[in-house]
């Protein structure tokens, strides 16, 4: 009874405190279109193709490509673990987020730009530089993006728009994906896509140009599809600060934000766990389509195809986990989908070719031709589709949970440290698995470090309440 009487009052207090905007449906699909937007560069850019492009072309040592592509993603995942809780506390502080947004779309466009100029043989240095830039943009865009949200929706729909914008999200990477694997990328053997076509714009497969040319069509994408939220979505007000005084207060905010916390044991808990868990999902995602390439020598072509799977299944999970939040709460969806993430990692690890589950079960050897044509491949995908199942409604769930459990007035600063929940310790992943995959010399024993990440979040948000607010 008190704990109910609490959320009463903490429901009430938020009401009062900050009324949300009526919305038109243009609005809040033009909010919804973000994901949509943003999700090619990391579908295509960072997991599917120009990643494992990176890894298995620009060097001739795949162990060598992968620890640079881990250290890579430690670069930005520092400066996006620093800088992300500032840039929302001054969010909060200034009002509005799409000039924000705005700004750091122009970072991203012009890096993903960039990567058309990767060719094999080519330094690795700008290719590095440009995936730090438009990693750390896409994440900074993303804070500001989140904390609109829990001014849009109301309360009781917001897991279920947070799970159907993210399910756009795949469905716009699958697109993109489609469309390159379609029309684009060649089987270097043939010379033809997988359609049976040259690729359009006579790129060629044997300078990677059918991977290079997944940056600027990104680019072009993203500038496409953020302008509806631009031309319809509500912003917040602008404050009343002017810009120096406004960076001021966001930091001052952002200082009693952290020394609140001491306060909020539910929200500093959940905030621990998605921090660690999320460091295994981001880890995952960017380090999977390079594991195969490594393991299995595949081309962009099956790359794509794979990817293509994958989104299939994480759209209809992300759109079945819609339903499920409104049901089941937010938390239980995360952990669900943390435990299927932990069996598709373990079993991820323990595939190569003739074996599976560390070789209790072998597996032939023989190939039949044509795409994924051995037993090991196949397993691979197996244990790929509870990835795809689980990877869209883990973070689209963890984004409900944290908007659940603040007001719209914190939401700008709790979202920075939400963000910062999932980069804090986002070096600490990709470093992991780059460290000792050189060390051992083995891309396998590597990414076993993922499973450490997930299990020790999945153990710690179990003890988390829901929402994070309640008292703990």
């Amino acid at each position: 009874m008190r704990r109910t009487r609490e959320r009463l009052l903490q429901s009430m207090t938020t009401e009062h405190a900050s009324p949300r905007p009526k919305v038109s449906k243009a609005g809040l699909g033009g909010w919804m279109l973000f994901d949509w937007a943003a999700q090619p560069f990391f579908t295509v850019i960072v997991t599917f193709i120009f990643g494992p492009y990176f890894v298995s072309r620009l060097t001739d040592d795949p162990a060598y490509g992968q620890a640079m592509w881990g250290y890579t993603l430690t670069i930005s995942g520092i400066i996006i673990a620093i800088m992300s809780p500032v840039l929302g506390s001054i969010a909060d502080a200034t009002g509005p987020r799409k000039p924000w947004i705005a700004f750091f779309a122009v970072i991203k466009i012009a890096s993903l730009a960039g990567l058309w100029f990767a060719v094999p043989g080519s330094s690795m240095l700008y290719p590095l530089v440009f995936i730090i830039l438009a990693s750390v943009a896409a994440e900074f865009s993303i804070v500001f993006n989140d904390s609109m949200m829990p001014r849009l929706v109301a309360e009781k729909e917001i897991g279920r728009i947070s799970n159907i914008a993210w399910g756009l999200g795949y469905l716009g990477g699958m697109i993109v994906l489609i469309i390159v694997v379609a029309l684009l990328a060649a089987n270097p053997e043939s010379g033809k896509t997988i359609l049976g076509i040259p690729p359009l714009f006579g790129l060629d497969p044997a300078t990677g140009a059918d991977a290079r040319v997944t940056g600027p069509i990104s680019a072009a994408w993203y500038f496409l599809f953020i302008l509806p939220m631009f031309f319809f979505t509500p912003d917040a007000t602008r404050g009343t600060l002017p810009a120096g005084k406004a960076v001021r207060a966001g930091l001052r905010e952002l200082k009693e934000t952290l020394g609140t916390l001491r306060h909020r044991g539910g929200i500093l808990r959940f905030l621990v766990a998605r921090m660690i868990f999320q460091d295994g999902v981001n880890g995952l995602l960017a380090l999977g389509g390079t594991f195969a390439a490594g393991m299995f020598a595949w081309q962009t072509v099956e790359l794509g195809v794979y990817g293509i799977i994958l989104n299939i299944v994480a759209i209809g999970g992300c759109l079945y986990a819609s339903r499920l939040d409104a049901k089941l709460g937010s938390k239980r969806i995360v952990v669900m989908s943390l435990v299927c993430l932990v069996v598709a990692t373990v079993g991820i690890v323990s595939t190569g070719p003739g074996f599976t589950l560390f070789g209790l079960l072998p597996l032939s050897t023989a190939d039949s031709g044509g795409l994924f044509g051995t037993a090991a491949e196949k397993a691979y995908i197996i244990f790929g589709l509870l990835v795809g199942l689980a990877f869209g409604p883990v973070q689209a769930s963890s984004r409900s949970y944290m908007a659940r459990s603040v007001s719209p007035d914190e939401a700008g600063r709790y979202f920075g440290l939400y963000a910062l929940s999932g980069r804090a310790t986002s070096f600490l992943a990709p470093a992991s698995v780059a460290t000792i995959t050189l060390a051992t010399g083995s891309a396998r024993i590597g990414m076993m470090a993922l499973i450490a990440f997930l299990g020790v979040g999945l153990l710690i948000l179990l003890k988390t309440p829901y929402p994070a607010n309640r008292p703990t």
